[in-house]
């Protein structure tokens, strides 16, 4: 029994040591505005880094000294690491802004209309140059409760699904 416990605590030891990266993307067809709806859950610490990178300068997430010059960058980072085509036709992404959640922010950004789904293809590069094994999951909600999932990273940063 103890030796089960020693391995929890090295395991827990592990986890600590190696961090994982990942963010979360949630994709829905809105039929009432034809628009696609999108939401990324990223841990704010990890965009904070990329933002800093990014805009070479250091970024405070929790607390900036500029809440509108933060919102530009959020916005200018999001929109150049996203994008989105339906049917082939690629979509105009528009930020809309975000919420913080503890250690994570919801963002959310929304298409220029377009036509029901018969196949979404993701472009998603968040995070992808600040950290190694930076994973991006993508759900897709078209038309059916049960999402279509992707699993983007360094040399696989696009995927398609069809309908």
């Amino acid at each position: 029994m103890q030796h089960l416990y020693i391995s929890w605590i090295v395991l827990l030891l592990i986890a600590k040591a190696h961090p994982f990266f990942i963010s979360l993307t949630e994709i829905r067809f809105n039929p009432n505005s034809k628009k696609m709806e999108i939401a990324q859950k990223i841990f704010w610490d990890d965009l904070e880094l990329a933002l800093g990178n990014e805009f070479k300068e250091k970024v405070d997430f929790l607390n900036p000294k500029d809440k509108a010059k933060l919102d530009g960058q959020i916005r200018e980072y999001l929109l150049k690491h996203n994008q989105l085509a339906v049917n082939g036709k690629s979509l105009t992404l528009n930020y809309l802004g975000y919420e913080v959640e503890e250690d994570a922010a919801w963002f959310y950004i929304e298409s220029s209309a377009t036509e029901i789904p018969k196949s979404i293809e993701v472009k998603n590069t968040i995070l992808l140059n600040d950290f190694n094994g930076q994973q991006n999951i993508v759900h897709v909600y078209s038309q059916s409760k049960s999402p279509r999932s992707l699993l983007l990273g360094k040399g696989e940063e696009k995927g398609k699904i069809e309908f």
